[in-house]
């Protein structure tokens, strides 16, 4: 299976634990191709647009079109990285811009401590 770094996968997020994000949903993969030896990926969840979700600094929010392949405006979730097995892998959905792929890596780092940020 061949999955790249700024691409949108369905991915099986299910059994869940707690209030990690669960059930079967669209995820941005984050990892870089070439890193990691094990069939893992690094991904962030993509869960439906609220409007009050345009208040946490690790959501970005994320147009539907046909390179990204959603199907409604939808928000990006920073703080949710997960690395997952390629078998939890559905099928492709699209990919994403460079810009938006940036902006997911550095919000990740604004997760982990906001004074290492590469966003200011």
């Amino acid at each position: 299976m061949n999955i790249n770094q700024g691409e949108i996968w369905e991915v099986e997020f299910f059994p869940n634990i707690g209030n990690e994000i669960g059930k079967k949903r669209p995820a941005l993969v984050v990892s870089y191709d070439k890193m990691g030896k094990l069939p893992l990926k690094t991904v962030l969840p993509i869960t439906n647009y609220s409007k009050s979700f345009e208040n946490y600094p690790w959501m970005i929010k994320i147009e539907a079109n046909a390179m990204n392949g959603l199907s409604k405006t939808s928000m990006i979730d920073c703080f949710q990285v997960r690395n997952f097995s390629y078998n939890r892998f559905m099928k492709k959905l699209g990919f994403v811009e460079q810009n938006i792929l940036l902006q997911a890596h550095q919000t990740i780092a604004k997760t982990l401590d906001p004074a290492y940020s590469l966003v200011k």
